[in-house]
């Protein structure tokens, strides 16, 4: 764990200016009554690194914030459970509420157990803040004003963004095109967007293969081989846990990586470690979702994180260490403006209100909580490159995009803001 004086050196001299002056100014009550924050994330299965990666970008948060005096003069105490499935997730969200009595839950990453969880919490008056759920059918909004649930982003957002940037820099150049999309709503919404789009900037297409393998599958085999056998332009994959690096490979290994074939992986930035050159092609569409690790010009507080990260786990974060330093972020941002605009500690409802509206800085850039309950954040994609220092790509003509250009407004159908909104490539 981060010591407090690598933490002072990292944040640099105003920084720690600052930490001095809260520690000092810090309530009398803050060394006895910790802020408890519950984190529901899974550690096994497919998408254990998903999680992984999440937890380490939370305690890097309640590092940061502690070290320079807590919220609002309050340590953070952190209570772990595990994300599994949708019934004995909602369980842990009933323990840490009921039982540890936290004052904020924040994590998951899995679509189904945020649909279901979320209307488990407004019930409740639990606060809960998604990493990476939102609380969609499909596309169709099923909370359009949740008064205690918090959402991330939109599940079709990198879609999209990936979308705009094939027609951009392929219109023209593909007569035919395929997918291969985990069997879902996230996978089947994911490719039905790729083709509203491609309809709605007229790019003429013939489709002549979908392949739906089930969430899990490793085995990719027979998927590959009717890939290869339809001779698709353009594939379109929103793969994203195990399965993808191991579709990669057996691509690979199949000769469908011979250069003949344009790729648009959305969401490929989850496994960008595992993702090795020799069988990662340069030049696909390759979508980090809200937190590219290389980015040339990033942040000090970026620039920090990574290598802070890559110096303690010998490895290099994704976004889902960004969608929970965010999620930790907010909530602080949002208990700090509530205490002291009445200057004493805030209520539940107090800090909600707070939140609406707000704005923080993030991991990967700027971000908001819009005051529907779902996040703006700063998503980046581009093409990929072996030239750089790494055994996996990188990218290469980076584009960021704000997600106000990416998802659609509060209360409007999906599939009508496609056809209607004015999206630029």
């Amino acid at each position: 764990m981060t010591n407090r004086r690598q933490i002072l050196q990292g944040i640099g001299g105003a920084g720690a200016t600052l930490v001095a002056q809260s520690l000092i100014g810090a309530p009398a009550f803050a060394q006895n009554k910790p802020v408890k924050v519950g984190i529901i994330a899974p550690k096994a299965g497919v998408v254990g690194t998903i999680g992984e990666c999440g937890l380490r970008g939370t305690q890097f948060a309640v590092d940061r914030i502690n070290a320079a005096g807590g919220i609002a003069g309050r340590q953070i105490e952190l209570i772990v459970e595990e994300e599994t499935n949708p019934k004995d997730s909602i369980e842990r969200l009933r323990k840490l509420v009921l039982q540890d009595k936290v004052d904020c839950v924040q994590g998951i990453v899995s679509s189904g157990v945020s649909l279901a969880m979320g209307a488990v919490a407004e019930e409740m008056k639990a606060l809960l803040i998604f990493w990476d759920g939102t609380t969609q059918d499909g596309v169709k909004e099923t909370m359009q004003n949740p008064r205690y649930v918090f959402r991330s982003t939109d599940n079709e957002c990198e879609a999209v963004m990936s979308s705009l940037l094939a027609i951009k820099h392929w219109k023209g150049k593909f007569a035919t095109y395929a997918g291969i999309n985990p069997d879902y709503s996230y996978g089947r919404n994911n490719f039905a967007a790729f083709e509203a789009l491609l309809k709605k900037f007229g790019v003429e297409g013939k489709k002549v293969a979908e392949q739906w393998p089930k969430v899990g599958t490793l085995d990719l085999t027979s998927h590959v081989a009717a890939l290869k056998a339809a001779k698709p332009d353009l594939i379109f994959s929103s793969l994203l846990f195990a399965d993808l690096p191991i579709f990669m490979k057996t691509a690979h290994g199949a000769g469908l990586m011979d250069g003949k074939t344009k790729f648009v992986f959305p969401g490929a930035g989850f496994q960008h470690t595992l993702l090795k050159k020799e069988f990662t092609p340069e030049g696909m569409i390759f979508g980090h979702n809200t937190l590219y690790f290389n980015l040339d010009n990033a942040t000090p507080l970026q620039r920090f994180f990574v290598q802070d990260y890559e110096a303690k786990y010998k490895d290099y974060p994704h976004w889902e260490a960004d969608r929970a330093y965010f999620a930790m972020h907010i909530f602080r941002a949002g208990v700090e403006k509530a205490y002291k605009a009445k200057n004493a500690w805030p209520s539940k409802e107090d800090t909600i209100s707070a939140m609406e509206g707000l704005k923080v800085e993030s991991l990967g850039g700027p971000a908001e909580m819009r005051k529907d309950h779902i996040a703006e954040q700063t998503f980046y994609q581009g093409m990929t490159t072996h030239k750089n220092r790494y055994d996996f790509p990188t990218l290469t003509d980076v584009t960021k995009m704000y997600s106000d250009q990416l998802q659609k407004p509060t209360g409007v159908d999906f599939w009508k803001w496609i056809e209607t909104a004015n999206i630029k490539l």
